[in-house]
């Protein structure tokens, strides 16, 4: 079973929609949302059961030009 984390992404101002798009190519996410407020974007993911959350996150996402912050939620079990 996959974990299930959301993360709330800002970015450097002006690359939103630009860091929108490099998530979208690399088909990670289940949902991405703009967001307003104190941060820009809102994706749903979903972790393969033999990865580690942090380094997957990481290698796979925060790599990317644009994004100055990261906040990520772990989930534990639905109601």
């Amino acid at each position: 079973m996959s974990t299930l984390v959301f993360v709330q992404l800002r970015c450097t101002p002006g690359t939103t929609y630009r860091v929108a798009e490099e998530i979208v190519l690399r088909e990670i996410h289940s949902e991405l949302y703009s967001t307003s407020g104190e941060w820009d974007l809102l994706m749903k993911l979903y972790i393969p059961e033999d990865e580690d959350v942090g380094k997957y996150i990481n290698e796979r996402l925060l790599d990317i030009p644009g994004i100055e912050r990261s906040l990520t939620t772990l989930t534990f079990r639905v109601f």
